[in-house]
């Protein structure tokens, strides 16, 4: 079977510096594909608010073009992506978790399937976007993994807990919570992706599953996907939790002190001496309170 060669996208609002937008038809199918490709190799694909607001484009253009039954997902270059911008979240961050919308989004809010193409590291939000995609295909190159506590990048909203039906809630816990690296045979066994291939025949794979579902009624799956995307729902949005248990994070040394490590020569970050630091300084401010104010000393039973 035969596809036509990729063409860019061009048009008002569709001329991008940070993503590759492509489209291609099949010819005996009659369907087509869009591709949207994070095109930074040489930064590891890394993602700021305005990497995902020209993916929001892209997307939006191919919800809404009735010749494509599938989008894909890639990263250029050897890798698939590592994440945010560890030196653009300093500041940026505040807004992803307070003001703007997880690019995990426009996966579930895609009427057409989403599937991501991975090579390389899928590391961070590139690991949290693949497996928030209907299907994820796989080179044997590449190595999934969670990074937020290593570089004090907080994380919450409906893709945490997601994870755990995909791969358990256990296994789901391992990996947020210790940043250990998978390779693509154990991520397939784990269920985090659908087919693990040889690095060389990953885009002709990725031809041959958008070709099964080319085949396929494209009204039919989109109401499956809406029917499958739709417990999503039943989870809290980004920054809820982090909003009211840390409100503050984001300007607290421990906030910061992962980012700094990072960009110091990848240091070993001062995580432990930091709040060590930080428990001392208050519990010097509460004998200080309590040697000041009387009645402090009295609801404490100081007296």
């Amino acid at each position: 079977m035969s596809w036509s060669d990729w063409q860019q996208v061009n048009g008002d609002g569709l001329v991008f510096d940070e993503i590759l937008y492509e489209k291609k038809h099949h010819a005996e199918l009659g369907g087509g594909i869009a591709r949207v490709t994070i095109n930074k190799p040489d930064k590891y694909n890394v993602m700021t608010l305005e990497t995902v607001e020209q993916m929001f484009r892209a997307f939006y253009d191919a919800n809404h073009d009735t010749s494509i039954g599938l989008i894909v997902m890639a990263g250029a270059g050897k890798n698939f992506g590592t994440g945010g911008d560890v030196e653009w979240e300093t500041w940026g961050l505040r807004k992803g978790f307070y003001f703007r919308y997880p690019h995990n989004r426009l996966v579930r809010n895609s009427r057409k399937p989403v599937l991501a193409q991975v090579q390389g590291y899928c590391l961070g939000g590139h690991n949290h976007m693949a497996y928030c995609c209907d299907f994820t295909i796989a080179a044997d190159t590449a190595m999934f993994g969670q990074a937020g506590p290593r570089v004090s990048s907080p994380a919450d909203g409906f893709f945490v807990p997601y994870l755990t039906k995909v791969v358990g809630a256990k296994k789901a816990r391992e990996m947020w919570m210790l940043c250990r690296k998978y390779s693509a045979e154990q991520a397939e066994r784990m269920g985090l992706v659908n087919e693990v291939v040889p690095a060389g025949d990953l885009e002709a794979t990725v031809d041959r599953w958008a070709e099964e579902l080319l085949a396929l009624s494209p009204g039919c799956l989109e109401v499956l996907k809406a029917a499958f995307d739709q417990e999503l729902d039943g989870y809290q949005e980004m920054g809820a939790i982090s909003s009211s248990m840390y409100p503050d994070w984001f300007d607290s040394p421990e906030g910061k002190e992962g980012g700094v490590a990072f960009m110091d020569g990848r240091r070993t970050p001062r995580f432990w001496e930091l709040r060590e630091r930080e428990a001392g300084e208050h519990r010097e401010l509460m004998k200080r309170y309590l040697e000041e104010t009387p009645a402090a000393r009295k609801t404490t039973g100081k007296d």
